[in-house]
């Protein structure tokens, strides 16, 4: 029987991990923390910002929103405010569809 290494998941992130997720400067996320209510690192002794996972997933939804959406900073509290979830739901769709299209292109590559 093969054995499976088990993967080590972090349970918090610094700034520039989280930056660097999205290709952005760190100034941006602290920007974002600073606008929207949805991103609440915790902070360590020293000060030092501590995204969890769903810190970064809130960072990736507005993120879809602002950037390769083009909404407003306002625009996207608004949909926030009023339609996280479907929003959620979309960006999932669209990065799960985006898994599968790098999927397809890495096999037609090997044909």
């Amino acid at each position: 029987m093969p054995y499976k290494e088990k993967v080590i998941e972090k349970k918090y992130y610094a700034i520039g991990e989280v930056a660097e997720m999205f290709n952005v400067a760190t100034s941006l996320i602290r920007f974002w923390e600073s606008e929207f209510d949805v991103i609440r690192p915790k902070k360590n002794r020293k000060g030092n910002r501590q995204f969890t996972k769903e810190d970064i997933e809130n960072v990736r939804l507005i993120y879809h929103l602002v950037k390769e959406r083009g909404f407003t900073l306002q625009g996207a509290k608004d949909m926030l405010k009023n339609d996280s979830g479907v929003m959620r739901d979309k960006m999932e769709i669209i990065e799960s569809l985006n898994n599968v299209r790098q999927f397809l292109l890495e096999l037609r590559n090997q044909i």
